[in-house]
């Protein structure tokens, strides 16, 4: 039985004390989400301080993306080991707000997904397509070709380690989300794919999460699914209650 992973993606939002609340505030009523994982993913500047503030708690921290060198003049990035050194454990890869506005690959995804593995670090692997893609009815060849690429060279015990998450870009911050049998279609497919390229031990075993809008009115019908195991969360984990109250739906 995989079991469910919230994660709340804070994209650039809260300074450094509001962070600090809003962890402390999720931490305080982690204990009654028992039976599912909950995972914040503060900004930089906030991860070490969230971090600490979790400490000893079952919430769990990632990084929103990073570099796939250890370290170099890369100004602005941030390397697996800073990562890890600021008490995080997990990192959202190929977001697709990072390929839109930020130039990301799925080149750049397969070798930033080997660099976390490498720093022991859960790679949370975001592929989704865009409107006219789905319009054309290509979500299903979009989705499946990004999967495979972030996965090229990736040995069998290390693609066991990673969460997908599939990210309808049309439903990231728009209020617009796939319906559950939209999303079911394509985790399915996903799923499918994972078994595959590797063997259905690790297809059964991943988790795949769905990213798109998801809220406390939706995330009932969408977590029911038999191959949607959680969801990444943006606006709606921006606030305590609403993103206890999408973990409480699963």
């Amino acid at each position: 039985m995989r079991k469910k992973l919230i994660a709340g993606n804070w994209k650039m939002f809260k300074k450094l004390g509001e962070s600090q609340a809003l962890a402390r505030e999720i931490a305080a009523a982690a204990g009654s989400h028992g039976k599912v994982e909950l995972l914040v993913c503060p900004t930089y500047t906030s991860l070490a301080s969230v971090a600490e503030t979790l400490k000893g708690s079952p919430v769990k921290v990632g990084a929103q993306d990073l570099h796939w060198e250890e370290q170099g003049a890369f100004t602005g990035k941030i390397s697996w080991d800073m990562i890890k050194d600021a008490g995080a454990d997990y990192v959202i890869i190929g977001h697709s707000e990072q390929r839109t506005y930020f130039h990301e690959t799925d080149e750049t995804v397969n070798k930033k997904t080997r660099t976390a593995l490498k720093g022991k670090l859960v790679p949370i692997i975001c592929v989704g397509e865009t409107l006219a893609q789905r319009d054309a009815n290509q979500t299903l060849d979009i989705v499946s070709n990004q999967t495979r690429k972030a996965f090229e060279g990736i040995p069998k015990a290390d693609a066991a380690v990673c969460v997908i998450a599939y990210e309808p870009v049309w439903a990231i911050g728009t209020g617009r989300n796939a319906t559950p049998e939209q999303a079911q279609e394509v985790h399915a497919m996903i799923r499918k794919l994972v078994s595959g390229l590797y063997d259905s031990g690790v297809a059964d075993g991943m988790r795949i999460l769905y990213g798109g809008s998801m809220k406390p009115e939706n995330a009932k019908s969408l977590l029911s699914l038999a191959d949607i195991d959680g969801g990444l969360i943006g606006g709606a984990s921006l606030k305590a209650d609403s993103f206890l109250a999408i973990a409480a739906a699963s």
